[in-house]
């Protein structure tokens, strides 16, 4: 018996160690990229990287899993690797604090990789990593908006060209059709925005959404169940 054994049951050990020898890379661990590489983890991936250029702050606590009161002021990639490597002391992670753009994608190795996740908020930054993973050819799911949603049920993944309600996706479809990508694997909801209440706080000038625990959290963890059915075929 082992960490992996109730997994077996299911999977196979065929399928495990095809697991253990696949090479992930997670852009962006905040609410839902925390939780795909949870999953990804608990799951007997052997080599994550971990992307983001961000730190803790309180207000992450109510939704990202490496966000406790001990460790407010980590880089989000540090406590990612950290909590990691104790679910397995046996996987490899690699950790990365660049904030992802199209003049830098390509300081970033995407042919190294089994499988690419997009978990970042920024239109510019999904589209570069998208782009590049088409470049070498790697299989990419990529997450749409998750803020201002209260219905976990639902998520659904589908082919970006057949996505509807979500805002995010109707830019993002916009976006990739001008750069004839027409076949998108992604993450949405086709719940209807909620219109959050007034807050003072903002980000880059921009309101900021409203998130709970058990929205982000969710889908994340359907992103790395997609990921791990995906590599195991």
């Amino acid at each position: 018996m082992d960490r992996f054994s109730r997994s077996e049951l299911l999977l196979g050990e065929e399928a495990i160690e095809k697991l253990k020898n696949s090479k992930v890379a997670v852009f962006g661990v905040g609410g839902v990229g925390g939780y795909v590489a949870e999953g990804l983890a608990r799951c007997a991936v052997g080599e994550l990287t971990l992307i983001d250029n961000d730190v803790i702050s309180l207000t992450n606590i109510n939704r990202q899993i490496i966000a406790t009161q001990s460790t407010i002021g980590q880089m989000k990639t540090l406590a990612a690797k950290r909590r990691v490597e104790d679910i397995n002391p046996f996987i490899k992670v690699n950790v990365s604090d660049m904030f992802i753009l199209p003049e830098n994608a390509h300081e970033f190795d995407f042919s190294a990789y089994d499988y690419i996740v997009d978990a970042i908020d920024t239109v510019s930054g999904k589209l570069a990593i998208i782009e590049n993973a088409y470049k070498h050819n790697v299989p990419v799911i990529s997450s749409m908006g998750t803020g201002n949603k209260l219905d976990p049920t639902a998520f659904e993944i589908d082919d970006i060209k057949n996505t509807t309600v979500c805002p995010l996706a109707r830019v993002m479809r916009r976006e990739l059709k001008k750069r004839n990508i027409n076949n998108l694997k992604v993450l949405y909801s086709k719940e209807p925005p909620i219109t959050p209440y007034t807050s003072d706080e903002q980000t880059n000038k921009r309101s900021v959404p409203g998130s709970v625990s058990f929205v982000p959290s969710v889908a994340g963890l359907i992103i790395a169940g997609e990921v791990i059915k995906d590599l195991i075929k």
